[in-house]
């Protein structure tokens, strides 16, 4: 559930140092000192490159050597004034400086990578049967390649006119443009510089040539196709001249700006997050030292009151004298921790609904380790939801609960009420479901990576690891879905360009990463993603057979407009699998911010429609556009079905005994 850390987070690539200390850090004050004021020795790449140094004085042998066409003998240090000697060999230095911690940095990645298994498969993700798919396809239409190509060769020849224009003085239309909202190209230097406009426009026009060509294809397998599409735009977005420091005109600039500090800065950012990795780079998308589980993110106040091996249980503090008799409880997914629904108090969902009167409980997932490797599905319905159900009835007396479940939490919850319908068990009076699937058959990006070859290099990687996949491993495929955002941006901003990244706590968030159990994983890639088999009615647990039509609860269902791990279609077809009533809503923005969105915040917008028509176009032909946040239309749902007003309960008073404050001791375990 990842994704977006898009939405909000994507001023990383341009902030300013903001914490990290680096082993040179005192020589680089020093060296800040001597540096002069940046007016004076600003390198404006958007006019013509000037000249490295000021010309010396010439001589009449160099006069003379001129003036014979050949070129003047290179300039002698002595020549130049103190101040400019002192610039050149700070500059010097720091090339040096970085030369070396560049490749103590690779040696120490050798080292670490050497103590490594063998990587498992130069094509972990068999991208190489589908191209080949789609690159014999086009093969068989060599007219239409042919066509692709002249079209290709035309448009580099509007560019290069275009170039002569703009060389010769004329004003020149680009060719091409960055689409809207692209910032690897947002810096006037991109346009203003006639070398880096053509870069940036030859960039352009080969990837989008090659991205359309194989959009084009017809005639393979759908799913093959998407998977050379999706990697396709990987490559390209990876060969972005932004993504290079000869190409980069900012990174350039920054160089010359700072005498070479911004790239010694930038080795040290590189070698960190190697050392961080573990061998592995793991780029950091934020400051990490700024920011603490349960002292300035995760505080909403609450007691831990239920602990078993899978999870932690605990009950948020009232904010209210009387609050509703029928308690919530939340099941935010594993493949992330909870704090999402609490980063700040202005945009905590868990504070909001303690505000609105609801009492309510959080289920904190451990991070599990290779002891919990052969943990299963149904472990996570009966120790999970069962046990999360019960410890609500017996910590506030209430006989119902009302639950939630937030993606794979949300694909959890509908199982386990698929299972109570069939047992008879109606201890859950109704449930809500943000980003969730049900039905697998238009899942998002993460379908294309639910092949069988996929999953046992998948499974051989986590046997390698002891029966858990890495944190890491989960952070950086969820990472690729949005590489732009979420790596190439940071990769610029911490290496290029030297910076740090901002401080910002849904990043922290988005790196907090936990492991998978090896058992429960694959059993939810495997029946879920690639076989379908809850929608289609072919998946048992406990030797029960799981039909959706049965649960007849009331059931509120959230979707985001933009979101592309569980996307608006794919949520709607799981809305008409259930048996009772539905409310279905769409949220504007994506996976994240689309349900994270507090109504103080005025952002974003929601569309409501009754009843479910057989498409979700039918469904938004009709559908009524409001502004700002879904929670409101929610809250009035949630609270027609969560009973009379009763005393507030504290947490501190209920059948259980509290084990300690929240957010609990489970969302601190690091990966």
């Amino acid at each position: 559930m990842r994704e977006e850390a898009s939405d909000t987070a994507l001023g990383g690539a341009g902030g300013k140092k903001s914490g990290r200390k680096s082993k040179g850090k005192s020589e680089k004050a020093a060296a800040a000192k001597a540096v002069p004021p940046a007016e004076s020795r600003t390198v404006d790449f958007g006019e013509a490159a000037p000249e490295a140094a000021p010309k010396p004085a010439t001589n009449g042998t160099h006069a003379e050597t001129a003036s014979n066409g050949s070129h003047p003998p290179a300039a002698d240090l002595k020549d130049f004034t103190a101040e400019q000697r002192s610039l050149i060999e700070k500059l010097s230095l720091n090339l040096a400086r970085a030369a070396i911690s560049a490749q103590g940095a690779i040696a120490e990645q050798a080292l670490r990578q050497a103590e490594r298994p063998a990587a498992l498969s130069p094509d972990p993700f068999h991208v190489a049967p589908a191209l080949n798919e789609v690159i014999g396809r086009l093969a068989a239409q060599p007219d239409r390649l042919m066509r692709a190509q002249a079209d290709l060769f035309t448009r580099y020849l509007d560019l290069w006119q275009a170039s002569a224009k703009r060389a010769g003085g004329e004003a020149a239309a680009p060719v091409v443009t960055a689409p809207k909202g692209d910032k690897r190209f947002a810096d006037p230097a991109w346009e203003e510089n006639a070398v880096f406009d053509v870069i940036k426009q030859s960039y352009l026009l080969t990837s989008d040539w090659l991205n359309g060509l194989v959009a084009e294809v017809q005639g393979v397998d759908p799913i093959a196709k998407r998977r050379v599409e999706f990697f396709m735009k990987m490559l390209t977005d990876a060969f972005s001249p932004s993504n290079f420091l000869i190409s980069n005109p900012v990174a350039l600039r920054e160089i010359l700006e700072t005498n070479g500090e911004s790239l010694v800065r930038g080795v040290e950012n590189f070698a960190a997050d190697l050392a961080r990795g573990r061998g592995e780079l793991a780029i950091s998308q934020t400051n990490f030292g700024l920011f603490e589980v349960g002292r300035n993110i995760a505080t909403a106040p609450g007691k831990v009151v239920f602990r078993n091996e899978l999870f932690e249980f605990f009950q948020v503090a009232p904010t209210t004298e009387t609050v509703h008799e029928v308690p919530l409880v939340i099941f935010p997914p594993w493949i992330n921790k909870f704090y999402i629904l609490d980063l700040r108090p202005e945009n905590s969902m868990i504070r909001w609904l303690t505000a609105q009167g609801f009492t309510v409980f959080v289920t904190s997932w451990v991070n599990p380790d290779a002891r919990l490797a052969t943990r299963t599905f149904e472990d996570y319905m009966v120790d999970g939801v069962y046990a999360a159900v019960e410890a609500v009835t017996r910590q506030t007396g209430a006989r119902k609960v009302n639950a939630v479940g937030y993606c794979i939490g949300g694909t959890l919850l509908s199982v386990s009420l698929a299972h109570m319908a069939a047992l008879g068990d109606d201890r859950i009076a109704s449930a809500t479901f943000f980003a969730a699937q049900q039905d697998f058959a238009e899942a998002g990006d993460l379908l294309l990576f639910a092949n069988e070859e996929w999953l046992k290099e998948l499974e051989n990687r986590m046997d390698a690891e002891g029966g858990v996949l890495p944190g890491q491993t989960m952070a950086d495929t969820f990472n690729m879905l949005r590489a732009n955002d979420l790596i190439w941006s940071f990769f610029v901003n911490n290496y290029l360009l030297g910076r740090e990244p901002k401080p910002f706590d849904l990043l922290f968030w988005n790196s907090d990463q936990t492991r998978m159990p090896k058992t429960l994983h694959l059993y939810y890639l495997r029946r879920f993603y690639a076989q379908n088999a809850l929608a289609k009615g072919e998946l048992d647990l406990g030797g029960v057979r799981l039909d959706l039509g049965k649960v007849k609860v009331p059931v509120y269902v959230q979707s985001s407009k933009e979101d592309h791990i569980a996307p608006a279609r794919s949520v709607y077809r799981g809305a008409r699998l259930f048996g009772g009533p539905v409310r279905f809503i769409v949220a504007g923005s994506g996976h994240i911010a689309g349900v994270i969105n507090a109504p103080a915040a005025n952002k974003y917008q929601y569309w409501t429609k009754d009843g479910l028509p057989g498409s979700l176009d039918e469904w938004q032909a009709g559908a009524e556009e409001h502004p700002g946040s879904w929670w409101l239309d929610w809250s009035t749902w949630l609270k027609e079905r969560s009973g009379d007003q009763t005393p507030a309960r504290d947490p501190a008073q209920g059948a259980f005994e509290a084990l300690c404050d929240a957010p609990g001791t489970y969302v601190k375990i690091k990966s």
